[in-house]
């Protein structure tokens, strides 16, 4: 896609602070963290969302969830992290490229949601 965001970082139009790269998926840092590790691992081919996948699409998922573990470690969070991947309107996706934010470090990353009444 000409216009999406991610896809113009992927091909270095937009700089990033890249910390991975390879065939399938490209990672860098959250260009505003909410915690001491805080990245987003890409499909390099675009994909709008997870609402929008395809069998196709199911090794790149694999590759992203794989790249995760590997880059959390990496980047200071080696007792757990959480992935977060947000889908559609409801999901509040804000760019329309599906992504996984990693979050991390050294603290608890606190409760997944708060609890609706």
């Amino acid at each position: 896609m000409d216009n999406c965001l991610f896809c113009k970082i992927v091909r270095g139009e937009i700089p990033s602070r890249k910390v991975y790269e390879d065939d399938e998926v490209f990672a860098f840092h959250d260009i505003n963290p909410l915690r001491p590790v805080h990245l987003l691992v890409v499909p390099k081919h675009h994909i709008t969302s997870l609402a929008t996948i395809v069998e196709a699409d199911v090794p790149v998922l694999g590759r992203i969830l794989a790249v995760a573990n590997k880059l959390a470690i990496a980047q200071g969070s080696p007792d757990g992290f959480r992935v977060i991947i947000n889908t559609g309107r409801v999901g509040n996706q804000e760019v329309q490229h599906l992504h996984a934010h990693i979050v991390g470090g050294p603290d608890p990353v606190g409760p997944m949601l708060k609890k609706i009444n």
